[in-house]
């Protein structure tokens, strides 16, 4: 008989939290009614900076914050899901995978982008403000759908493969830190004169632990598009991005459309020049988006499915 305290029962409670917390994702999406763990990170986060972004020392206050925050989280998980009852710490587990995946809100906030703007380019933009951190009042139809495709590819690799990929190595604690970790990127992480010492080391922490899930995400794109073709080009054009990380599966869909992302852009009314990715500007269309939003889905479940199978290989050896 297998426990949940043997190697077997540990690898089949999280594959049971892994395929209930995603299919909850599959399902519903973010909780818009429920509290949600990453809204409640960035209040820990925001009362954080208030209280500690002043006076010298910036840096290494950021620092210690971040490192608390991120360790916190790993450890309190750590105990929750082993001091509490089995059948409880897999439902608990299970839960917070699913707050920890955002591979369908993704999807539907990137789809209703298009079809807003389908209605005008007004929607268009609203909808294109609630995913992109970048000024959208003055951008074009084409500017949006470059925009919410960018973010698309970019998101599949924070929103769904880091977090499974932490997953895997580390568990739902893994998971819950890297949320932490990309929640105070998204906070703090700024090259401004606000954030710029404060946020250093959450930034730098951030960089490090998507290294490999971004390229890992660049790689997957074209697997399941069977694109091998592109491998050389896309790990080359990713190097052309301000972020080490993000260039990557912004590269695999740009060339894997024959289209271009990056360019400069404003963020927070400060005109931002980024390099470009891709050699072809040309307009987008649905049949891209139609594209970009299948590969979002298989590369989802082809990450899933890996880490089943190592989880079964494991329990074999």
């Amino acid at each position: 008989m297998i426990t949940f305290y043997t190697l077997q029962g540990i690898i089949l409670s999280r594959l049971i939290v892994l395929w209930l917390g995603w299919l909850l994702d599959h399902l519903f999406g973010d909780p818009v009614r429920l509290p949600h763990l990453v809204v409640g990170f960035g209040k820990v986060i925001a009362w954080s900076e208030r209280k500690y972004n002043n006076g010298t020392g910036r840096r290494l206050k950021g620092g210690i914050v971040a490192v608390t925050l991120i360790v916190s989280v790993l450890i309190l998980t750590f105990l929750l899901i082993e001091l509490l009852p089995s059948w409880v710490s897999v439902l608990l587990g299970a839960v917070l995978v699913y707050y920890c995946l955002a591979g369908t809100t993704l999807i539907a906030e990137v789809e209703e982008v298009f079809n807003q703007l389908a209605h005008s380019l007004e929607a268009g933009r609203r909808q294109l403000s609630r995913i992109v951190g970048r000024d959208t009042q003055y951008l074009t139809e084409e500017e949006c759908k470059t925009a919410a495709l960018e973010t698309l590819s970019e998101n599949l690799s924070d929103g769904v493969v880091a977090p499974l990929f932490w997953f895997a190595l580390l568990g739902v604690p893994g998971m819950a830190a890297y949320k932490m970790v990309n929640t105070l990127d998204s906070m703090i992480g700024y090259k401004n004169e606000r954030y710029g010492a404060f946020g250093y080391v959450a930034a730098k922490i951030d960089d490090i632990a998507n290294w490999i899930p971004s390229r890992l995400t660049a790689l997957l794109m074209l697997i399941v598009n069977k694109r091998h073709d592109l491998i050389r080009e896309v790990f080359r054009e990713g190097r052309n991005h301000t972020s080490p990380n993000s260039g990557y599966p912004e590269a695999a869909l740009a060339l894997m459309l024959n289209c271009q992302f990056g360019g400069s852009h404003y963020y927070n009314g400060e005109m931002v020049s980024k390099p470009v990715i891709g050699k072809v500007s040309r307009p987008l269309s649905d049949s891209d988006l139609g594209v970009a939003l299948q590969t979002n889905r298989k590369v989802e479940m082809l990450m899933i499915l890996i880490i089943t199978a190592v989880y079964l290989f494991a329990t074999l050896t």
